[in-house]
C-alpha cells in the first residue's frame, strides 16, 4: 500500500492512515441508516447483505460512500470473512448493522490512528440496548469484541454461530463504548431470531460432535437464566432484565431440543436437516494464514529476531 494514497486528513487537520468501516446486515431497514451514518468518517463503508426483502438495500445503496454487496448467509464468521477480502484500506473498523459507532469512540479511534496505534487490534465495550433501555447486568455488563483491527491481521474462526475473532498480538480495550440496539423497535421479531440462533446452534453443536440428553435440555436452560438473572444481577434491569434472561433460556432451549431431536432421529435412520455451512477454502484462508504466522511466532523466528 502506498503510504501517501492510505493516509487522509482529519477535521482537525491531523493525519491518519485510511480506515473501511465494515458492515454486514439483513432485513434492518430501522437498524442500517443509523449504522452506516455512525461510520460515515470512516473513508469507504461496505455493506454485505445477505438478500433482504426488506428496504436495507435501498437505504444502504442511497449512502455514497457506501460499496454494496450481497452475499448468502452461512454465519457471521464466513459472511465477515468474506467481507474483509473487498476492503481498500489499511484498518477495519466493523460494526453490525444494529450497531453504532459513539461520537466518542470515533474521536478515540481516530486520535489512535494519527498517534500511531502500538498493537493490530482493539477491544470494544458494547453498552446494550433492550425497547430503549439499556441493559446494565444480565450478563451483558462486561461485553466487548475486538471490532477494530489493522486488514490482514485478524480473521474470524469457522463456526456457524458465536465465531470469535483471531487475532495477532495483545487487543487493548479502548476507553470509548459502542452501541449495540439488540432489540429495538420489534420485540417478537426478536424472538423468532432466537429460535433461529437456536437452529444454528444446534447445526454447530452437530457437526462438533455433542451429544445432549434430555435432562440437558431441561438444564442447561435452567442453568443460563439463574447465572444471567441472579449470578450476573439480571434483576437489577427490572422488568427488562427478567424478559431480556427468559429470552436467552428460550434460545438455549431451542438449540439442545433440536440437537436432542436429531439425535433421536439419527439412531432411527432419520438425518437432520442442517443449515448451510460455508466450506470453502477461501473463505478461511486467511485464518490458516494467521495461526500459521502465530505457530512460527511463538516458536521463535529462525533468525532470533
Amino acid at each position: 500500500m502506498d503510504p501517501q494514497v492510505d493516509m487522509t486528513k482529519m477535521d482537525d487537520g491531523r493525519v491518519r492512515p485510511k480506515v473501511s468501516g465494515l458492515v454486514t446486515c439483513f432485513n434492518e431497514e430501522h437498524n442500517i441508516g443509523g449504522c452506516i451514518e455512525s461510520l460515515l468518517w470512516c473513508d469507504e463503508i461496505i455493506v454485505v447483505d445477505s438478500f433482504s426483502t426488506d428496504r436495507t438495500p435501498e437505504i444502504a445503496q442511497s449512502y455514497d460512500k457506501v460499496r454494496f454487496f450481497q452475499r448468502t448467509y452461512y454465519g457471521a464468521g464466513a459472511q465477515k470473512n468474506w467481507a474483509m477480502k473487498h476492503v481498500r484500506h489499511p484498518w477495519i473498523f466493523l460494526l453490525d448493522s444494529d450497531e453504532r459507532c459513539s461520537p466518542g469512540l470515533r474521536a478515540e479511534v481516530e486520535s489512535l490512528l494519527a498517534q500511531g496505534p502500538e498493537n493490530n487490534a482493539y477491544t470494544i465495550n458494547r453498552d446494550v440496548y433492550f425497547l430503549g433501555e439499556r441493559i446494565k447486568y444480565s450478563g451483558w455488563q462486561r461485553d466487548r469484541v475486538a471490532r477494530f483491527f489493522k486488514a490482514g491481521t485478524a480473521y474470524y474462526e469457522n463456526r456457524r454461530v458465536h465465531s470469535l475473532l483471531h487475532t495477532i498480538g495483545e487487543t487493548p480495550i479502548l476507553k470509548n463504548s459502542m452501541e449495540h440496539h439488540m432489540v429495538d423497535l420489534s420485540f417478537d421479531e426478536y424472538a423468532f431470531r432466537l429460535a433461529k440462533y437456536g437452529y444454528w446452534g444446534a447445526g454447530q453443536g452437530w457437526r462438533d460432535g455433542k451429544r445432549p440428553g434430555a435432562l440437558g435440555v431441561v438444564f442447561r436452560p435452567l442453568w443460563r437464566f439463574f447465572r444471567t438473572y441472579i449470578i450476573q444481577l439480571g434483576f437489577l434491569d427490572r422488568g427488562r432484565g427478567l424478559v431480556f434472561c427468559a429470552l436467552q433460556a428460550y434460545s438455549a432451549y431451542m438449540k439442545y431440543a433440536i440437537l436432542w431431536g436429531w439425535r433421536i432421529n439419527a439412531a432411527r435412520g432419520i438425518e437432520p436437516s442442517l443449515p448451510d455451512f460455508d466450506d470453502e477454502d477461501e473463505t478461511w484462508e486467511g485464518l490458516e494464514s494467521l495461526e500459521e504466522a502465530d505457530k512460527r511466532d511463538s516458536e521463535g523466528s529462525p533468525n532470533g529476531d
